[in-house]
Formats: structure tokens, sequence, C-alpha cells
């Protein structure tokens, strides 16, 4: 896995591998020698597991780290503690046999350590760079590929408020912070975030058990009411679409948006044509632009939108695109939006 990852980063242009350890007693050593601005850890190793280390360096040395996880739910259990530990970001571990998916893996951890490099534990300092150069990289489409968008105006007078959120870099913890600081009366909340398949359902129970809100993994028809939080599970989008005067969930297997499954381009717009002025966007810290042309059909639907700001960000990227394009009716820092969403909620 160390070689593996040595010849994934040392391919890309703008990163240069200065060491590796093949434990968290070796790693501490090289720390101290080498001027590292990113480092990746297992959070399976010998010796010292990958969380217990992270726990250590975060209090005596933070700096950018991107864990390496398997896809399960114990691992995505532990994964889920080291981004609240201050862990940037994860990506899983490929399948070795499969050359497609070790193509894909190559471009998301590099991707992401570039991020990384971009990124202080607590705040941003630059915008993260492109990917690099001569990397595959997936096939990108747009929203369109899985929602139609509706050239038609509905009629929502009938209908309650919802509110909806995207995420990716740096979400999990956003959004656990935004829903704690909410009290148990909202109007209904759809949220995408990039994740994969085994780690939504338990991050969801996560957040369930810090929140008054009642937060759970989206099912297909399952019907959104105040008080609850719908997170869309991994490898799924998260739709919302109208049932008389309710909102209901529906789940689409269709292709990635963006790259990602599910997209937060792909709810939005489904925000968009079902909610129009009663909808509310949140874009949240993240890596890339998925949600932000969602965040411009809300807006001209007449819905209101909220961008974190770069300041309380992990990564700008998202939200940062959303205020670039001028989509943004407020920029707030992650411990203001509650409040401002329980404002404009009720208005």
């Amino acid at each position: 896995m160390r070689q593996l990852l040595t010849e994934i980063l040392n391919s890309a242009s703008g990163i240069e591998v200065v060491g590796v350890a093949s434990d968290p007693f070796v790693a501490r050593e090289k720390i101290k020698k080498l001027n590292t601005d990113v480092i990746t850890l297992d959070v399976e190793m010998p010796r010292m597991d990958g969380v217990t280390f992270l726990s250590n360096l975060m209090r005596l040395r933070p700096m950018p780290v991107v864990m390496i996880s398997s896809l399960t739910e114990q691992g995505a259990d532990v994964t889920l503690r080291a981004l609240e530990l201050g862990a940037v970001d994860f990506v899983s571990k490929p399948k070795l046999d499969v050359a497609k998916g070790l193509e894909a893996y190559s471009d998301e951890i590099i991707a992401k350590v570039l991020a990384a490099a971009g990124a202080r534990v607590q705040a941003i300092t630059r915008r993260p760079d492109k990917p690099a150069s001569g990397i595959m990289v997936q096939e990108k489409y747009s929203a369109d590929a899985v929602l139609s968008k509706s050239g038609s105006r509905r009629h929502f007078r009938t209908t309650d408020r919802i509110i909806g959120i995207g995420a990716s870099t740096g979400g999990t913890e956003a959004i656990k912070a935004v829903l704690s600081a909410m009290p148990p009366d909202m109007p209904g909340i759809v949220i995408s975030q990039h994740i994969p398949e085994a780690f939504s359902k338990p991050f969801a129970a996560r957040v369930n058990s810090q929140s008054q809100l009642t937060v759970v993994e989206a099912s297909d028809g399952q019907q959104i009411l105040a008080g609850h939080a719908y997170i869309a599970p991994g490898n799924r989008h998260l739709v919302v679409q109208r049932d008389g005067a309710r909102y209901i969930c529906k789940l689409n297997d269709g292709p990635p948006v963006n790259r990602h499954k599910p997209s937060v381009d792909v709810m939005f717009r489904s925000l968009a044509m079902n909610a129009g002025p009663n909808a509310i966007a949140v874009m949240l810290t993240g890596m890339g632009d998925d949600g932000a042309a969602g965040v411009g059909e809300m807006r001209e639907a007449g819905a209101l939108t909220v961008a974190q700001d770069e300041k309380t960000s992990v990564v700008w990227g998202m939200p940062g695109e959303v205020v670039k394009r001028g989509f943004a009716d407020a920029v707030l820092p992650l411990n203001k939006i509650s409040t401002h969403l329980e404002q404009i909620a009720f208005t």
C-alpha cells in the first residue's frame, strides 16, 4: 500500500513524497526531520492505530492529514472519528486487482492531497490546486444526466419550507455543527454529502446522536417531515419530489454528476423544480464546484441561498464557487449558519 501510494503521488506534478513510514513511531521521527505539507495516514497500522496517532499529531503538531480507510461500516466509524479529530479528508483503499478502480483511485488521492495542501486544520489559506496534468479523469456529467430541467414554473403556495444542504471535503463536521445547533421544530432538511456507500448510514447515526433533530439516511419514498434531516445514501442521488402538499425523498441510481454520487447539483435542481421559493439552499465546505449551478437554479426559482465563508471552510471550493458566481444571498461563518437558517425559515 505504501509503495502504491508513493507511485501514485510521485506521478503527479506538484507533489513529492518526501518520506514513507511503516508505523506511527517511525512516522513520528520522520515528521520531526522533514518539512511535510500533507500526511496520508492509514487507519490500520502496526504498534499504534491511525486514530490514536492522529489525535497525538493534532495535539502536538497539527497539519493536513488525509486518512486511508477501508470501505466497511467499522472503517466508517473510525474514519468519521478521524474527521472529528481534524483530518482534512479521507479516501478508501482501492481493490488492487481492478485496474479501472485503481485508475479512479489515483485521480481521487491526487486531487485530495492537493486540496489538503491548500488547507489548514482550521482554515484554508489558499484555493486548492487544479488536478495535475496527465491524470486520467472520468467524464463529467451535469445534472441533466439525472434530472431534466423543467421549463415551467410550478405553484408552491401550499407546501412547507424545506432546507437543502450540500457539502464535500470537511462537510461531515460542518453538517454536524449546523444540525446540532438547530431547534427540533426546524423545517425538513435534505442533505447531499459526498460520501461512500458504507459511510452514509453510520454518519447519519453519528449526527443524530448529537442533534435535537431526527437525522436518518434517506430511503426511497420517505416523507420529508419537520424536525427531521435526511442524508443521501452513498452511491445514490437524493431527489426531492412533490406528492400533493408533501415532499418525499426519491433515490436515483443515475450516473455520477460532476463525478459525484450523490450530487448536490441533482438535489438542488429537484428543490428548484418542486419547492421553488419555499426552499433554502445551503452550501458548506467542499472541494470542486458540485452544487454551484444548482444554487443558481434555486435562486432563480425564488429560493434563499447561504454559503459558508472562506475562513471557516476546510476547502472553499464549493461555497467559494457559489460566491464567485454571485448566487449567495448570505456568506456566513459556520457558527452563524444555524441561527440564520432559523431566522429565515420561519419568515
